[in-house]
């Protein structure tokens, strides 16, 4: 059995460090993972439903497990839209000539995502195991350039723009975890997490532009030929039971730190340019309770914070006297998610959730955030599950992000330009399937 186990281990690392970028739905970051999970909405900090949503929200709910194994694959399908407008006369007198306006969607396809949990409950001891490996988080666009969307022409002096835009950002976490039963009533939970993140930008708007050609006009290099880098951070969290049909949880999740992003470019002339970005993931905080009260019912409230306005590489916004753009300017994120689950029969289960966050990007940092519009503040869900044996259940969910929409100017090194205008749409689909075996 742990020969295979090893087997499947490697093959979710290889899977996961393969996966594409996503449009999560608390900023940058997943509310929930697996079919089971996210079928409630990610509401799993006070309520153990599986071995994913315990590594993710609360590692102290690993002791109210079974010894269990959770598999999870999710086709996310991300729908996004750039459009702008530049009026005559916006630029200079007479440039552009006339008005030029245009809208592109972007074509980024359908994205697979895999997790995989596994938790150990040894019979007789206070102390629970677990390892997570998860997808949490990522954001990418995929617009291709235009001849009448001005943001997506080519640079000056042949367009208005910066030509195709093209983002990606992953971001996956190793989670070992261990938990202590402290009396009846509450259990404490500790993970480190291991973390691995690549990021790609083409053009390269976070680093400096230059003119290696001798021309008037710099352009930005591309940040690509870069590497997955190593992140660390930890999350501790408590789960307590009361002697009614009420359950408490509650969680810390670090700051994770990542060490710098760096990129092999080049310039405008085709030289060799080395590059580098620094990026974390923001601390969260989460609260969530769990009512059992009602037969065959469990019904469970989370309420999230993320601190996205102190973590480097968002919480800063504008150019730097160098031309870069100094980072993407985003607010911190509140957020609230309620689901619910009902005992069909004895081995049929389903589960209803809803979610909604602030926006972390106000509309005058519109511009700034073309390439990571995360921007959806409403999500629906809707999963079942269904005990195939005493130890095989399948479990399938689907989620609908509703689409959002924000605009502002386009941005210079001087200000916000009159007479233009960069509008931003983003909504997503997803299907989960996933499997949890108990031993």
């Amino acid at each position: 059995m742990s020969k295979h186990c090893l087997h499947v281990v490697a093959s979710l690392v290889l899977l996961l460090l393969s996966q594409n970028a996503v449009h999560a739905q608390f900023g940058a970051t997943l509310n929930g993972v697996g079919p089971v999970s996210r079928s409630m909405a990610g509401t799993t900090t006070a309520a153990p439903v599986d071995t994913l949503g315990a590594f993710q929200w609360n590692p102290a709910t690993i002791s109210a497990l079974p010894s269990s194994m959770d598999f999870g694959l999710e086709l996310l399908f991300p729908h996004s839209t750039l459009a702008s407008t530049v009026n005559a006369g916006s630029f200079a007198p007479g440039f552009p000539a006339a008005t030029v306006s245009g809208s592109t969607d972007s074509d980024t396809g359908v994205f697979p995502l895999p997790e995989f949990g596994v938790v150990l409950n040894p019979e007789g001891s206070d102390f629970s195991y677990g390892l997570g490996m998860l997808a949490v988080g990522g954001f990418g666009v995929n617009y291709a350039g235009s001849a009448d969307n001005p943001m997506l022409t080519p640079p000056l002096p042949n367009g208005l723009g910066v030509g195709p835009i093209f983002t990606q950002y992953q971001m996956m976490q190793v989670i070992p975890t261990v938990a202590y039963q402290a009396s009846d009533n509450l259990s404490i939970g500790f993970s480190p997490i291991v973390n691995l993140a690549a990021l790609t930008a083409d053009p390269g708007i976070l680093a400096a532009p230059d003119n290696a050609g001798g021309g008037p006009f710099p352009t930005y290099p591309p940040m690509n030929h870069g590497e997955f880098q190593w992140g660390a951070g930890f999350q501790i969290g408590a789960f307590y039971v009361t002697d009614s049909d009420w359950q408490y949880g509650a969680s810390f999740k670090s700051t994770q730190w990542f060490k710098d992003f760096e990129y092999n470019s080049r310039d405008q002339i085709g030289a060799p340019r080395q590059i580098q970005y620094g990026l974390d993931a923001p601390m969260i905080i989460s609260v969530g309770t769990a009512f059992t009260g009602f037969e065959k019912w469990l019904l469970a409230v989370d309420g999230r914070y993320l601190n996205y306005s102190n973590t480097r590489g968002y919480s800063s916004t504008g150019f730097t006297p160098a031309g870069a753009i100094s980072g993407l300017g985003w607010n911190d994120i509140y957020a609230i998610s309620l689901g619910s689950q009902y005992q069909v029969t004895d081995a049929a289960s389903m589960r209803l959730g809803y979610s909604f966050n602030t926006n972390p990007i106000d509309e005058e940092n519109t511009f700034y955030n073309v390439g990571s519009p995360l921007i959806i503040q409403h999500g629906a869900y809707l999963g079942a599950s269904y005990d195939v044996t005493s130890r095989l259940t399948i479990s399938f969910a689907y989620s609908h992000y509703f689409e959002n929409t924000i605009s502002g100017p386009i941005q210079s090194p001087a200000g916000p330009i009159p007479g233009t205008n960069v509008t931003s749409s983003a909504s997503a689909d997803s299907l989960l399937l996933g499997a949890t075996v108990t031993f």
